[in-house]
């Protein structure tokens, strides 16, 4: 008994000796406080949407305790900004005590008033702290944006043009009705929140321009937290659902359009191969969770092109009729130097139902002239395969490329199997058919950058310095498509034109 109340008694004066100490705050003006920053920055916010929430750290790193004044808002709360000192919240606060040695946690965040300018505004403030006479502070800055809000699940159901004088903040869905034509102008901007999809049962005429291009990305502006370097989410996939065109959607356009970081690309329900789906130019496709762009039984030409990185396969086929003329598909989203997930880049499929006609899918026609077929598997394993597909089982005797039934091989079938490669650079192993007209095969071009974490997850598909690829483009094709997807001109090159989206431009650093 006497034991526990001398441990009573030592705890008791161990915690008086301790408020004693921190009751005697030094009150010389030299002790000042340091911040972890000295500008929190934040990104561009939209006007009526909160931000994320960002920290910083106030040190005390003298031998004495403080006592803080007072913490307060330069604006008096007037800006949009709030903050709270380790967890607790208020407009300013008096008397904070900071032990020696110690720190406190001071988190904000702002919400920004609508401000009627087309461009992000400055937005700033300071949080001002008090100590012994001495004011010290830390500046606040955002970027404000106003921008269109659609809430709710937004059904288009009349013709409608997407100016480019805000951007789009979509949540739930937008939905462009039957019959209804969707015109959407250059360097408009489409903000995806979580989930969020564009769902096309009617028409959709997107034409934008190198230096103003239409945007559908998610919603994140800020960066991931982490202690190595700064990633930003917009290099992140899954942050929205994706674009879906229904089986009435026809005579879309896509120019000079990007679609980058949701779960799915672009996807094209069942339809009818005798009627245009979409033409794709100058576009980019690109960082998708699931499968990158995805047709069943469609008409569909794209040219100038770059459909780029997934975790499904990249670009999928099942029946129809396509068109590809120097495009670029590629797939290096994976770990190491092997994808650890992923089906093939490309996947060209016919279903011949035998039981159910309506239920057979004839690949009436997939051609690639001047294309770029690649990824980081090796062109020399053969593998056993279950994809998002749900078929039997299939071989991948080929890498980056699979047919199916793999009983189409390379002879293919012109009436139900009809596929042609021409002077197109393949990740596979060599093949010795007629459907393979002047291609190059097995080794992978060098492209500026494949994505490694010291870049911070940044792919550039250009062709670099002595790649393979570069001037074995078809001439006479690449006659109907002299500029590439940056405008480039392909006849004008020294070396002839290149194979690729990207016509090849010779650098000493390998980047513009």
């Amino acid at each position: 008994m006497k034991q526990v109340l001398f441990i009573l008694c030592t705890l008791l004066f161990s915690i008086l000796a301790g408020c004693s100490d921190i009751d005697n705050h030094s009150l010389n003006p030299n002790h000042r406080l340091s911040f972890s920053v000295d500008t929190l920055s934040f990104d561009t916010v939209f006007t009526t949407i909160g931000s994320a929430t960002k920290q910083f750290l106030v040190y005390n790193p003298n031998n004495e305790a403080l006592k803080i004044e007072s913490i307060m808002l330069a604006s008096g709360g007037k800006s949009g900004f709030r903050f709270n000192v380790d967890g607790r919240k208020g407009d300013s606060f008096q008397g904070i005590e900071i032990w020696k040695k110690d720190s406190l946690y001071v988190s904000v965040e702002i919400t920004v008033n609508p401000n009627g300018m087309h461009q992000p505004v400055v937005i700033e403030d300071s949080i001002l702290f008090l100590t012994n006479g001495i004011r010290q502070y830390v500046l606040l800055q955002a970027y404000g944006q106003d921008i269109h809000i659609m809430k709710g699940g937004v059904v288009i159901t009349h013709d409608t043009t997407f100016t480019a004088d805000l951007p789009y903040l979509i949540y739930d869905s937008l939905v462009i009705a039957g019959g209804v034509t969707a015109n959407i102008a250059q360097g408009a901007i489409f903000y995806m929140y979580h989930n969020a999809s564009v769902i096309i049962s009617g028409t959709v005429k997107a034409k934008g321009t190198h230096e103003k291009p239409i945007v559908f990305r998610g919603n994140r502006l800020d960066y991931i937290p982490t202690h190595e370097i700064q990633i930003p989410y917009d290099v992140i996939p899954g942050q929205w659902g994706g674009i879906f065109f229904n089986d009435s959607s026809f005579d879309n356009e896509f120019d000079h359009v990007i679609v980058r970081n949701g779960m799915t690309g672009l996807t094209f329900r069942e339809s009818v191969p005798d009627r245009l789906k979409i033409s794709i130019n100058n576009s980019q496709i690109t960082n998708m969770d699931s499968t990158l762009f995805a047709a069943n039984n469609c008409y569909i030409e794209s040219a100038n092109s770059e459909f780029s990185n997934s975790s499904g396969s990249t670009v999928t086929l099942m029946g129809g009729k396509y068109q590809f003329t120097h495009c670029t598909l590629a797939n290096y989203k994976g770990i190491g130097k092997g994808r650890s997930v992923g089906n093939p880049c490309l996947m060209l499929l016919s279903v011949q139902n035998q039981i159910n006609i309506e239920m057979s899918y004839s690949l009436r026609q997939a051609y690639f002239d001047n294309c770029i077929i690649d990824g980081n598997w090796p062109a020399d394993s053969t593998k056993q395969y279950g994809g998002e597909i749900r078929f039997a089982s299939y071989t991948l005797n080929s890498d980056e490329t699979m047919v199916w039934p793999d009983e189409q091989g390379e002879a293919g079938n012109d009436e139900t199997f009809n596929y042609r490669f021409t002077s197109c650079l393949i990740k596979t192993a060599r093949v010795n058919s007629d459907r393979f007209l002047q291609c190059l095969f097995v080794t992978s071009p060098t492209f500026w950058k494949i994505g490694t974490r010291e870049e911070e997850f940044v792919y550039d598909f250009r062709l670099a310095n002595e790649s393979v690829g570069i001037g074995a483009a078809n001439r006479t094709i690449s006659e109907n498509y002299p500029a590439d997807r940056y405008g480039v001109n392909r006849l004008t090159s020294s070396v002839g034109p290149s194979i690729g989206a990207y016509e090849f431009i010779e650098s000493e650093e390998g980047e513009k």
